[in-house]
C-alpha cells in the first residue's frame, strides 16, 4: 500500500522553513532554499549523500556540511524527521504531523516501503494499554528480503 505524498505545496514548505530561518536568526541562502526544495520534492528517505549529489547538480559550490546542517535543521524545525534503518544509512523524510505509516525494509537492496495496517495499529494500541501505557509516538520497522531481491538469490 503506497502512502500519498505531503498536501503541502514545496512553496509553502520553503516559506515554513525560511519563517524559522529568519526566527532563529540564521542566514537564508540560496543554496539552503535549493536543499530544501530537493528535499521536499523527493519526499521520503533521503540521505544526506543522495541530497548532497543532487544540489551539487545545481549549486557546485555547496558543501556536504551545508545540506547536512540544512537538514538537521528541518529536523529541529519539525518539517523533517530521520530514520535509522542500519547503523550507516540515516534517511530523512517529510514529517507529517497527522500522518503515521511504518516501513519495511530490504536487508540486500535497502529498498524502503511504507505501508500502514490498521489492525497493527490497533494491537500497538491495545498492548500500550494493556500495560498502562499512554501512547505518545511508536515507530515499526520491518526486515527482510525484497520479492526482487529473493528471485536473484
Amino acid at each position: 500500500m503506497g502512502i500519498e505524498k505531503s498536501m503541502m505545496t514545496v512553496d509553502e514548505f520553503i516559506d515554513r522553513f525560511c519563517a524559522v530561518v529568519r526566527e532563529r536568526g540564521l542566514r537564508l541562502t540560496n543554496q539552503r532554499i535549493a536543499v530544501v526544495r530537493h528535499f521536499f520534492q523527493q519526499g521520503h528517505h533521503v540521505t544526506v549523500d543522495s541530497l548532497y549529489q543532487l544540489v551539487l547538480k545545481e549549486h557546485p559550490q555547496i558543501g556536504y556540511a551545508t545540506v547536512y546542517r540544512t537538514l538537521k535543521l528541518l529536523v529541529e524545525c519539525s518539517l523533517a524527521q530521520t530514520h535509522q534503518f542500519d547503523k550507516n544509512r540515516v534517511c530523512f523524510e517529510l514529517y507529517e504531523e497527522h500522518e503515521h505509516h511504518d516501513h519495511i525494509i530490504c536487508v540486500e537492496c535497502s529498498k524502503i516501503i511504507e505501508f500502514e495496517h490498521a489492525e497493527i495499529e490497533r494491537l500497538q494500541d491495545q498492548v500500550a494499554e494493556d500495560h498502562g501505557f499512554l501512547l505518545t509516538t511508536h515507530r515499526m520497522e520491518l526486515y527482510g528480503i525484497c520479492p526482487d531481491c529473493q528471485k536473484k538469490a
